[in-house]
């Protein structure tokens, strides 16, 4: 079983909330090969009446992550898992045909660092580049759901950043 560290922003874990999690994310073990050596983390976040859910997966080559906000705490645990397993579901076949896939990792610090003053920058992440290639870098891209990705680009040795554009074709702004 996955080791998970669950914790609460604004809002106390109840045991019932824990054990509802765990055995939710349970359902994920089946994609996860030694599942009992991956630790997941589950960020409960209250904002108002919203319940808002963070759960990110570090595995060897690739991090799985999903945020999901709803009324309801147990069905925003449902949806956030239903995410997760199509992610796994939908980059499986990829995942598999990948030669390179084993000789990268790429290591994303989703704490954000928050900044007390009231700047324009209100979320800070650090990230770890690590070689790879443009199709590796979309594919990280979609796993964690969001519309740019920065990475080192191993054909040039330089760092890019990849971009989804309008009509579902990607981009990309290099260093010079």
């Amino acid at each position: 079983m996955m080791k998970l560290n669950i914790r609460g922003e604004k809002t106390e874990i109840t045991a019932s909330m824990k054990n509802y999690a765990e055995e939710k994310m349970q359902k994920l073990d089946k994609y996860l090969e030694n599942s009992d050596e991956v630790s997941g983390t589950i960020l409960f976040k209250v904002n108002g009446p919203k319940q808002k859910i963070e759960v990110t997966i570090p595995l060897k080559n690739f991090t799985l992550r999903v945020e999901e906000e709803g009324d309801d705490f147990y069905s925003v645990v449902d949806t956030s898992i239903d995410k997760l397993e199509r992610q796994i579901r939908k980059n499986k076949t990829r995942l598999s045909n990948r030669k390179k896939i084993d000789k990268t990792d790429f290591i994303l610090d989703f704490e954000p660092e928050v900044e007390e003053n009231k700047n324009k920058v209100v979320k800070r992440k650090t990230i770890e580049l690590k070689p790879m290639d443009e199709e590796e870098a979309i594919l990280q891209m979609e796993l964690i759901n969001h519309d740019f990705y920065m990475f080192k680009n191993i054909d040039t040795d330089k760092i890019a950043v990849i971009y989804k554009r309008k009509h579902n074709d990607y981009g990309i702004i290099e260093q010079e």
